[in-house]
């Protein structure tokens, strides 16, 4: 689907929260949408390699680390996990790694910023639960929409057509 953030915003006003524009594009793919799975989970990554290593076909991995940027909560190998289950992207309010490994995937992934260090990988935390940070409360099944210029989300799909 191809879209511009800054049309949805123009054209769904009323009808869409706007991320703080908090985050960096690490991701080959600059434009991608779909509906929110949500994790909750500190310095540990076991929960995020859980759930995506299920079926991600429109779906959206929202990951709440806490904002921390001391452990990484992504990085190569759990991409490769969600590219196999065809995630269509991945917002992580914390640190990813591996960076220049990740800018060849074709994956949108948004986060905080960078560290070499990985998250522990106990699976620690909350899955498909209520999420906020950025300005934004995330619920499960919301939909979100990202480029390079932000990210919106949206109780419903929006009809871009």
């Amino acid at each position: 689907m191809d879209f511009n953030t800054s049309e949805i915003c123009d054209l769904f006003a009323d009808s869409v929260d706007v991320v703080d524009p908090i985050f960096t594009n690490f991701g080959a793919r600059v434009v991608y949408c779909g509906e929110i799975t949500t994790v909750k989970c500190f310095e540990n990554r076991g929960l995020v390699d859980k759930i995506l290593a299920t079926n991600g076909m429109g779906k959206v991995l929202l990951i709440d680390g806490g904002g921390s940027l001391r452990r990484a909560l992504v990085d190569a190998e759990n991409i490769q996990l969600a590219l196999e289950n065809d995630w269509e992207g991945i917002i992580c309010y914390g640190a990813i790694r591996d960076v220049d490994l990740l800018q060849d995937y074709d994956i949108g992934i948004h986060a905080l910023g960078a560290i070499p260090v990985s998250a522990d990988s106990r699976e620690v935390g909350d899955l498909d639960i209520a999420v906020n940070f950025a300005g934004v409360t995330f619920l499960p099944e919301d939909h979100l929409y990202a480029d390079n210029t932000g990210i919106v989300v949206s109780g419903e799909p929006l009809d871009l057509e």
